[in-house]
This record gives structure tokens, sequence and C-alpha cells, in this order.
């Protein structure tokens, strides 16, 4: 097998693409001849040992990936060779092969190509798990996804469609806004020319958004939580701007408003059966053409420092995929 394989974290230039023996699988494990793997933010920051998540060295990044079964370890009875399955692992995807555990992967229903399933795992549960779960988000309320035009965005704006709800979507440049009206988004605000609250305002008449999906975090977060509705739920999802944000507590009492944690690895990790049904929903969500991936591009495995420079100038519009063979 061939893998990108990061000896010390250090930034992107330390992965190198090596042959490696090819694992054999564990108990409770499946090998995965893996088809297409999406690039997520977190892959980025990993290898600049900059995310929560420290992998020890030597590891092999992507966290999540499509492909088929080839071999199962002992005990495993959900899957079988030949399987097509969705897989998160935290690490491993950017290879040929990669062993995983067999709670890990999604059995891949009839017609799921395998572009869209290494693209669909990481965001759509996220969004499902903050909106749906953690958020409690309603046919007819208002939702504000912000970073909208990036991979847990767009998949945002999708689950808020599905559910009923209003989406506002914000962006940072008119052309990313445009993505969000074409996926779904009712409305969109450039916040790099527009006064964000002032047109939160506007679209509401003064009400402000139920609920906001924030996995932007920065200068961002306080202005927009000033703009909450009356038992808004502020969705914390991640910091792609970098800087993690300092809320004064008055505002929560104030609005009457809810900050509310979102970690779908660890909501995954503590009720797997909670998340094994989330998973099946969203399946047929996309078998229904409720929601499907955004794809920005997709390149080569062999790309993936391509990948990575593109991602780290934040042009991306939904997600990037590599693809073996």
């Amino acid at each position: 097998m061939h893998a990108w394989l990061c000896e010390n974290p250090t930034g992107v230039d330390a992965v190198a693409w090596k042959e490696l023996p090819t694992p054999e699988p564990g108990a409770g494990e499946v090998r995965v001849a893996i088809k297409a793997a999406s690039l997520n933010f977190p892959d980025l920051l990993v290898v600049q040992n900059k995310y929560q998540m420290k992998p020890p060295p030597p590891f092999v990044p992507g966290s999540e990936y499509a492909g088929v079964i080839e071999a199962v370890g002992e005990g495993v009875e959900n899957v079988k060779p030949g399987d097509p399955v969705a897989a998160f692992s935290g690490t491993g995807g950017f290879a040929t092969h990669a062993c995983v555990r067999a709670d890990h992967v999604m059995p891949l229903p009839r017609g799921f190509a395998f572009d869209d399933a290494a693209a669909f795992v990481l965001t759509y549960a996220t969004s499902h798990h903050g909106l749906v779960d953690r958020g409690a988000l309603k046919a007819g309320e208002t939702l504000l996804v912000l970073g909208a035009a990036g991979g847990v965005g767009t998949a945002a704006i999708q689950i808020g469609k599905a559910v009923g709800a209003r989406v506002i979507a914000a962006a940072s440049s008119d052309e990313k806004c445009a993505l969000c009206r074409e996926i779904g988004a009712d409305e969109a605000i450039n916040y790099t020319s527009a006064n964000l609250r002032e047109e939160l305002k506007r679209l509401t008449g003064g009400k402000g958004p139920d609920v906001v999906y924030d996995p932007v975090g920065g200068d961002l977060a306080e202005p927009v939580f000033r703009s909450i509705a009356w038992r808004g739920r502020y969705l914390v999802v991640g910091f792609a701007q970098g800087a993690i944000p300092s809320l004064p507590l008055n505002l929560p009492l104030l609005k009457g408003a809810s900050l509310v944690g979102v970690f779908w690895g660890e909501f995954a990790r503590r009720e797997p059966q909670a998340n094994a049904r989330m998973l099946g929903e969203l399946a047929q969500w996309y078998a229904r053409g409720l929601v499907k991936p955004v794809i920005d591009s997709r390149l080569p495995m062999t790309a993936l420092p391509e990948a990575f420079a593109r991602m780290g100038t934040r042009q991306v519009r939904g997600k990037l995929v590599l693809l073996n063979g």
C-alpha cells in the first residue's frame, strides 16, 4: 500500500508519500480499500500539531474516506468483504488502504457515490448533531450559518432546509454567497462588505436568528450573539478563523439564550446507538435528494500537498476530495 506519512507534525511539508506494509485487521476491525478521501480543516491542523487530538507520530492523516471492505477481523459481523462503506477514523484516510474499527464505518446504500460518501460523514453528522440534537432546530425557525460556504456550512444549510427552517447564510465573498443560495439558503450576507448585525436585524425584522451555527469563531462571535433571538441557541462548532472568542456572560443572561457545545466525535463515542440512528437518517435523506455534499474539486490522492495549499487559502467551497485510481 501507499500512504501519506507524517513522521513529525511540523506542517504540511512534513508529510511524504511512502510505500508501507498493507495492514491486517485486528479483532473488531476491517480493512478498507480506499476509493476516495476528503480533506477537512482538522486534517490541516493535525499535521501542524495545532489540533486538539494529537496522534502519536508517525501517523497517516486523513479522517474521512470511503471504499470497499477487503478483509474483516475476528468478531466483525455487521459488514463483510465487498461491502461499500464510508468511514471516519480520525487518521489513516490519505492512503490506498486503512484498517478501522468496524463500528466506525457506515454501510453505503445502493447508489451512494464514493466521492460523495467520502465527503459526507463528518460534515453532515456534525451539522445534524448540532442542529437537530443540540440546537433543537424546528420548522419555521430562523437559522444563521456562519462560514456557510465551507464543508460543515453547506451541510448545515441543507439540513436546516430539510428540517423546515428559514436559513440565512453568512460567507466572506459574493461568490460564496451565491453558492449558498444555489444549495437552498433563503438569504445570504457577505460579512466582509456588509454590517452583519444590521443585516440580521433587517432580515429578521429585529427578532434575530433562533439558532446560530458557528464553525468560525474569531471576531464574528460576539456581534452575532448580540443579535440572537430571545431563547436563541448559539452552537459552538469550531474555530476555523483561528481565534477562540471570549464572550461576555451577561449576553446569554440578557437574551435568555443558550451557548451550546457541538462535539460530534465525542457524541459518537459516548452514544453509538444514537449516532448510528442519525447516520441512517442522513443516508435516507441523501437517497431522497435532500442532502448532497458540495464538492469543490477532485484531485488524485498523490496531490495532497496541493489540496492542503488550497485549503490554507480559505477559498475552498464545500469539500476537496482525493481519489485513488
